[in-house]
C-alpha cells in the first residue's frame, strides 16, 4: 500500500490516483488492472468495506474514488456522505448493479459526481473518470431516465440535465451555449424543454425542482 507521500508524488507526475472500494475481489482485480494500463492513472488502495472506504479516503486523499454501493460494516452511500463531510469537493464515482431511480437520487444528492453500472463498456468508464477529475459530471442517459421515470413525468435528456447544472451556477444563456458548444437559440429551446418537463415556469423554479428531485446539485 503506497503512502501518502507517495500518492502525493503520483500527482506531481500528473498521474490520477484512484481509489476503489468494492467488496468483490473479481470486480476490484478487473477496475484496477484496466487501471494499471491507463498512463495517466494510478490505483493508490483498494477497500473491501464500507468502512475501509472512508479510512482509505482519509489516509490517501485519492483524486477519484470508484464506490459501490452495497458493502458490508457500511454502505456506499453512508461512505459517500462521510468522505464528503471530510472534502466537500471529493469526486466519488458511483459504480454498482443497482439502477433504480430512488438509489441513483439518493446517490446524487449524496454528492456523487457520476454514476455508473458495472456493465458499462471499459471506454465509457474511463471516460467518465477522466471527465470527473476535470471537474465535470457524468450521468449516463439511461441513468437519467430512470431517475426522472421513478418520480413521475417526461425524462430529462442529458444534454437538458448540462444546461440545469450550468443554469445552477448561475450562468447566462451566451454562457451555457459557448461552454457546451451551442448556439444561444439552442440554449432556449432547451431551457423550455426544461421548464415544460418540470412544470415550472422561471429559471429559479427549475433549479429548486431540479434540486428537489435529485438531478442537480446546489
Amino acid at each position: 500500500m503506497k503512502t501518502l507521500r507517495e500518492n502525493i508524488l503520483h500527482r506531481e507526475q500528473g498521474r490520477i490516483s484512484v481509489l476503489i472500494a468494492d467488496d468483490h475481489v473479481t470486480v476490484r482485480e478487473g477496475l484496477a488492472a484496466i487501471i494499471a494500463r491507463q498512463v495517466d492513472m494510478n490505483v493508490v488502495a483498494e477497500a473491501t468495506t464500507g468502512r475501509q472506504a472512508v479510512d482509505l479516503w482519509m489516509h490517501h486523499r485519492p483524486q477519484l474514488t470508484l464506490l459501490d454501493l452495497r458493502m458490508p460494516e457500511l454502505d456506499g452511500l453512508t461512505a459517500l456522505q462521510e468522505i464528503r463531510r471530510f472534502d466537500a469537493d471529493a469526486r466519488v464515482i458511483v459504480l454498482t448493479t443497482f439502477d433504480s431511480g430512488p438509489e441513483i437520487q439518493q446517490a446524487i444528492r449524496s454528492g456523487a459526481k457520476a454514476y455508473l453500472l458495472k456493465d458499462a463498456q471499459r471506454e465509457d468508464l474511463l471516460s467518465c473518470m477522466r471527465r470527473v477529475h476535470a471537474g465535470e459530471t457524468c450521468f449516463p442517459s439511461s441513468v437519467i431516465q430512470k431517475l426522472t421515470a421513478s418520480m413521475g413525468g417526461e425524462s430529462l435528456t442529458q444534454r437538458e440535465v448540462e444546461v440545469l447544472k450550468l443554469l445552477a451556477e448561475g450562468r447566462s444563456n451566451k454562457e451555457i451555449g459557448s461552454l457546451l458548444h451551442i448556439g444561444e437559440t439552442t440554449v432556449k429551446t432547451h431551457l423550455r424543454n426544461i421548464f415544460g418537463k418540470l412544470n415550472v415556469l422561471s429559471r429559479t423554479e427549475a433549479i429548486s425542482v431540479a434540486a428537489k428531485r435529485g438531478l442537480i446539485q446546489i
